[in-house]
This record gives structure tokens, C-alpha cells and sequence, in this order.
């Protein structure tokens, strides 16, 4: 087994928190991935999980281990960086083979691993290239391999795709998915990229400022964000935000917004009863909006304002009084910028917010 445990862990630097209070989870053999914008502290946490940077409080256990203070070396641990880190002077089968050697692994073990590393990562027949005869692609899969090839119980991985260009990124992610569930390694991959997070992780850890908003499984925490900014950093285009105010009570209670009211459901009324009286937010995905080319009950009339056609759908930019909020909708739903159309926000697809928290409360 290879659970790993973050216990309440903090790095300062000077006087401000890199990382503040963290605690996870990592299952045996879970792909978790920590997920947030630069500066957020997701590399910070990495490197105290790695040994490379030590934790100023807290504890970093790996299978029940206490690791907090052992040098990297010690941690049974492999990790692939950003800059991919592989000999320039070396061959391919020399960099694979690296950490094994440093290790006094015995020469016959070091050439079945590397063969075998090479072969899951499909670089054979570069084994005797140098890196630079090879493609940013190709030395990604070399980083990788180095790291398999220790057969360490724990994976770590800092942005590993961030160099390549678009479409190697996307056929990597698959490669990369694919490899990973085959050696069943414990493994936390650091991205800013939600759509790798969405699309590669078991669960994915949002981090802010050091702090880490939400661990959920990657169809929750889009779907079901646990407050305003992980709604609005998940998703492309991110969740809208439409501010108004909650009045009455129990089964009177609505929201109203630029003239227009909406009912919540009577499991959300209770959630949202506090609020009565005061400012309110709701938050709604672009894609869980419906769209109508006519007038319709409890449908609301909007302006179009720019249209975005972008094959499997038309992104639609829509004027609703103060808010400007972005609507999917079918690439042959016909319209054009200055056009009313009407808009349903499906209750069970709003997400109420609190203003002053930010945090969702239904």
C-alpha cells in the first residue's frame, strides 16, 4: 500500500503562507490531482510531499510512515518536473536508467526495467538517441519513464505537460492515463490545466492562496462547487453569476434579480431562509441554461450581444440587466447579436451562493 496522509500542513516563506492548514487523503493507488491558478501554493505542497522543500508545521505520512523530515532519497518516491531534468549528454537508455544506477541496482535488473519502461511509454526504438535528436514529446516520455522505471511506490508529477504544444498535451493525457492505471502507482500530478484535472484525475484538490477549497471526485466539484471561486476557476466558460435578493419565507421564498423572479425548491428555501432579506448569488453553468426563440412561462427575455460559433455548440454572450452571462446552445439554434431570446435557469441547476462568504449554501 502507498496511502499518502497530509496532516494540517503549512510552509511559510517570510511571513506569508504558502501553503496554510493542508489536509488529504491520498488512497493507495489514486491519481489525485492539485489543481489551481499560479502562485496558489499546489507546487509548494508537491515539493513537501517530494522532500524538497520541508514542511514548517504539520506531518506528511506515506503508507504510515512519518516522511515529514526525511530527505527525498529515504521517501520511496519518483517525480517527473516541468523542465523534464534529462541528461543532455546522455542516451535515452542512460536516463532511464539513472536513478537505478545511483541505486547500485545490478546491470541485468537495470536493462529489464528500462526496457520495460521504454516499452510502456513506446520510446524502443529511441533507447540509443540523445535528447536532443528527440521532440519535446518524446523527452516528456523519457521524464516519464526515469520515473517508472524506479518502481516507487508514489508518483509525483509538477505540470509535466505544460511545455507541450496543444495537441501532443491532449495525446499525452490519454497516454499518460492509460500507463498510470497499468502501474497502479499513488499519484498526485500538479496542473493549472482544468481540463487535464477534469479529464485525468480520480479526485481533484482545488487550492487558493495556500488553501485547499475542495477534494471531490472531478463531475462533483464541477457540478456541485463548494463555493464561488472554484465555480468560477472549473469550466470554460466558467459558472455565471447573476446577484439579487432572497425575500419571504418557507414556501413564499423567492429571489429576485433585474425584475425577474425565482422560486427555489423547497429543500433549497430551508437552505436559503437565513438569507432572507439579504443579497443572494446565483450561479449557473453555460450548458445548463435552455434557450428559447420565443416567449414562454417563467422564461426570462435577454439580448443577445455576441455570438460564438464553435462547431459542437454556439457560445452565446447574453445582457440580463447588470450581468453579463455566456449560454450554450445547439450550433443550429439560429441567432444573431441584438437579438431577444428568452432564457429557463433550471432550478435544480442553480447553486446559491452567499455574497459575503462566497460559499454556496444550496
Amino acid at each position: 500500500m502507498a496511502e499518502i496522509r497530509i496532516e494540517g500542513v503549512s510552509k511559510l516563506f517570510g511571513d506569508n503562507y504558502a501553503v496554510r492548514d493542508a489536509n488529504l487523503t491520498i488512497r493507495d493507488q489514486e491519481f489525485l490531482v492539485l489543481l489551481g491558478p499560479s502562485g496558489c501554493g499546489k507546487t509548494t505542497l508537491l515539493r513537501a510531499v517530494a522532500g524538497l522543500g520541508m514542511a514548517d508545521a504539520g506531518q506528511i505520512l506515506i503508507d504510515g510512515r512519518d516522511v515529514t523530515y526525511l530527505p527525498p532519497g529515504e521517501r520511496k518516491i519518483s517525480m517527473v518536473f516541468q523542465s523534464y531534468a534529462i541528461f543532455p549528454h546522455m542516451t535515452v537508455r542512460d536516463n532511464i536508467g539513472f536513478g537505478l544506477r545511483m541505486n547500485k541496482t545490478p546491470k541485468a535488473e537495470i536493462t529489464r526495467r528500462v526496457d520495460e519502461a521504454a516499452e510502456l511509454l513506446h520510446i524502443e526504438d529511441l533507447l540509443e538517441r540523445r535528447p536532443s535528436d528527440m521532440s519535446g514529446g518524446q523527452r516528456q516520455r523519457v521524464a516519464v519513464a526515469r520515473a517508472l522505471a524506479m518502481q516507487a511506490q508514489v508518483l509525483l508529477m509538477d505540470e509535466p505537460l505544460s511545455n507541450l504544444d496543444a495537441l501532443l498535451r491532449l495525446e499525452m493525457r490519454a497516454e499518460l492515463k492509460r500507463l498510470l492505471s497499468e502501474v497502479q502507482a499513488t499519484t498526485i500530478y500538479v496542473t493549472h490545466d482544468q481540463i487535464e484535472a477534469l479529464s485525468m484525475g480520480d479526485r481533484i484538490a482545488v487550492m487558493r492562496d495556500g488553501v485547499i477549497q475542495q477534494c471531490d471526485q472531478p463531475s462533483t466539484v464541477y457540478s456541485e462547487p463548494a463555493n464561488q471561486f472554484v465555480g468560477s476557476f472549473i469550466g470554460n466558460p466558467p459558472m455565471n453569476f447573476i446577484d439579487g435578493t432572497v425575500h419571504g419565507s418557507g414556501g413564499d421564498l423567492v429571489a429576485e434579480f433585474d425584475g425577474n423572479r425565482l422560486a427555489p425548491t423547497a429543500e433549497t428555501s430551508q437552505a436559503l431562509e437565513r438569507l432572507s432579506g439579504a443579497a443572494v448569488r446565483l450561479g449557473i453553468r453555460a450548458e445548463n441554461m435552455q434557450t428559447l426563440s420565443e416567449p414562454a412561462d417563467g422564461a426570462i427575455e435577454v439580448t443577445v450581444s455576441v455570438v460564438e460559433p464553435l462547431g459542437s455548440q454556439n457560445l452565446l454572450t447574453i445582457d440580463l440587466g447588470g450581468n453579463r452571462l455566456k449560454v450554450s446552445t445547439h450550433p443550429t439554434f439560429s441567432v444573431s447579436p441584438g437579438d431577444r431570446v428568452w432564457l429557463r435557469l433550471p432550478e435544480n441547476h442553480v447553486r446559491w451562493i452567499d455574497p459575503e462568504t462566497e460559499l454556496v449554501v444550496a
